[in-house]
């Protein structure tokens, strides 16, 4: 009887060490994207001139015909809009940015939410803006939008 509480006890101390947590909390958020519409021409943003009002923006997934989350951002000047709600998960997005009944671009991402040295984080696979021209500045990570 003792050799079955030695074994039993061996036994379930061997299962406990398997259980070492040695990575400790990483988390990474996926990065947020945000655009600034500016006129082609002059480099102005439509929102400044008021030539775009930010309550008739919406953002469409087409791929399910849903409407996903943004933010319009307005301070000093800089009205922009954030799109954060992506790369939460493994998922193929294609949004259509619109202003009214106008599409000004298409936004499609190939995310993948991934794990590598016990961090998670989101790789994107594809970044492609469509149906514009744009800028990235990469000071600020700003997609300039050049509207026609």
């Amino acid at each position: 009887m003792k050799k079955i509480y030695t074994v039993l006890i061996l036994f379930v101390s061997l299962l406990q060490s398997c259980n070492s947590d040695d990575c400790g909390e990483c988390f990474t958020p996926p990065q947020s994207f945000v655009f600034e519409l500016v006129d082609a021409e002059t480099g102005g943003n439509l929102f400044t001139t008021d030539m775009y009002n930010p309550e008739d923006i919406s953002v469409i997934n087409t791929i399910d015909n849903t409407e996903r989350a943004f933010q319009f951002i307005s301070e000093n000047q800089l009205n922009v809009i954030q799109i954060q709600e992506v790369g939460w998960e493994t998922e193929i997005v294609n949004l259509e940015i619109k202003i009214g009944e106008d599409t000004v671009f298409n936004l499609y991402l190939n995310a993948e939410r991934t794990t590598d040295d016990c961090c998670s984080f989101t790789k994107y696979n594809e970044i492609e803006i469509r149906n514009t021209d744009f800028e990235l500045d990469s000071q600020t990570g700003v997609y300039k939008i050049l509207v026609e």
